[in-house]
């Protein structure tokens, strides 16, 4: 039996196996505001908010924003290729759980705040 914990800054992937990993989320400069939309081209991204508060953004095909105020203990789903980014408290925490091949290589991001 192992156990994994993170109480620093922005994310860390606390648990890697050769399928998914685990990782915690907290607040950082990247996450404290809605400045960044990103997508992972092979694979879905799950958020579970544990602590504090946390708003998950979406965005479609046609530009449309759907803000979601995140509530503990619910598994939020982002498919593949759907945009997203996520703001969070200064005192919130966010269980991420995706596969273990999401990399910059599969992924797009599109800067929209310096």
């Amino acid at each position: 039996m192992n156990t994994y914990s993170y109480s620093g800054d922005d994310f860390k992937a606390v648990l890697c196996t050769d399928k998914w990993k685990i990782g915690i989320l907290r607040f950082s400069e990247r996450f404290s505001r809605l400045c960044v939309w990103e997508r992972h081209l092979e694979t879905h991204e799950a958020f579970v908010l544990l602590c504090g508060d946390a708003v998950l953004y979406t965005k479609d095909n046609n530009g449309n924003v759907t803000e979601i105020q995140m509530e503990p203990a619910i598994v939020y789903d982002v498919d593949i290729g759907e945009w997203h980014h996520i703001v969070v408290s200064k005192d919130a925490t966010v269980l991420v759980v995706e596969n273990s091949d999401t990399s910059k290589e599969n992924t797009e991001k599109v800067i929209i705040d310096d």
